[in-house]
Parts: C-alpha cells; sequence; structure tokens
C-alpha cells in the first residue's frame, strides 16, 4: 500500500498535517517539508486552525490527515475536505487514514490491538473511550466505508479520488486535486 499512493506524490514539497496531534506523520512523506496543522494548541502545531475553515495558510504539494475527519459531524466533513484541495496545489495529493465501519458492531468485543490498548467495535464508532474521557473532541461524529469516503471525496472536489481498505480496519484514501490548465 505504501508503495502504490507513495508513487503518486512528487518526490519532495510540503506536506501539512492536519489532525497533528501528538502524532508522527507518516512514512509516505519522508523528503517532505512538514507543516502540522491541529486545533488544540497545546499539541504546539505550526498552526492552530479548524480543518473546516484553515484560513489562508498557504499552498502544499500534500496532505496527511490519519483518523482525524472521523471526529467531525457529516457536514463538517465535506467543509474539512474542501478545505484540504484548496491548500493544495494543483496536482496535489491528499492521504487520508479513517476506521473502516464496513464490518464492524459497535459492541465491547475487541476487534484489534493498537498501541494504545484493546481497541473495541464500540470505540471504533465513538471513539477511543480512554482518549474520549479525557478529551470529548476525541469522541468520532462519523463514520466511513469505502463507498461513502468515495462519495465524499468526489463531493470536496478531488478530481479523482481513490479509496480502498487498508490493514486493521481502516480505509486509505488518496485524493488528488485537478491540473490547472
Amino acid at each position: 500500500m505504501k508503495s502504490s499512493a507513495a508513487r503518486l506524490l512528487p518526490s519532495a514539497g510540503r506536506v501539512l498535517h492536519v489532525g497533528a496531534g501528538n502524532g508522527e506523520l507518516i512514512d509516505f512523506f519522508d523528503n517532505y517539508e512538514e507543516v502540522r496543522l491541529d486545533i488544540c494548541k497545546e499539541y504546539k502545531p505550526h498552526i492552530v486552525a479548524d480543518m473546516t475553515a484553515m484560513g489562508e495558510i498557504g499552498e502544499y504539494e500534500a496532505i496527511s490527515c490519519s483518523h482525524s475527519l472521523e471526529h467531525l459531524h457529516p457536514e463538517a466533513v465535506d467543509k474539512a475536505l474542501r478545505e484540504f484541495v484548496r491548500v493544495l496545489t494543483p496536482g496535489g495529493i491528499a492521504i487520508i487514514y479513517v476506521p473502516d465501519l464496513e464490518d464492524v458492531k459497535p459492541t465491547d468485543d475487541v476487534v484489534y490491538l493498537s498501541a494504545a490498548g484493546p481497541i473495541t467495535g464500540h470505540d471504533m464508532y465513538y471513539g477511543y473511550a480512554p482518549y474520549v474521557a479525557d478529551n470529548p473532541r476525541m469522541a468520532h461524529q462519523s463514520g466511513f466505508t469505502c463507498e461513502r469516503l468515495q462519495k465524499v471525496m468526489e463531493r470536496a472536489g478531488f478530481a479523482k479520488a481513490i479509496v480502498h481498505k487498508a490493514w486493521y480496519l481502516q480505509l486509505l484514501a488518496v485524493g488528488i486535486k485537478e491540473l490547472e490548465g
């Protein structure tokens, strides 16, 4: 999966790491200058902003957004994705990961183990309970299947959107902004 998505990227540039939190940038962007954006200033991002209204922050060759869109209400997901298209350079690429809810039920059954601990179906639907207890912004407000994520990417204005199942019940979406001219 890394190789197929990474092949679409220019060899270097600036990547906007949206919803960076205290997370690491995915390794697709080894040769990129990382600009971190988060709504929470305590994570010390370069840009403190809501991903649905990022303001005049310049243009980026790529966007990385891993496990952040699900924290937005459905109408805010559309706004955020339109913002992604807006700040990308022509031909720029957004790489997005979200939980894959297609075959998951919101039960207390453990569906996989993560570095944070066991993840249940309930956690995938509503947010990882220990994190939500400490920070209500960590609650999930939206859910995605391949079909739904494809539709919202297209609706946002990506010229091309590719969505497929990734490892550990995740979806990987690659959105490409139209080239000018």
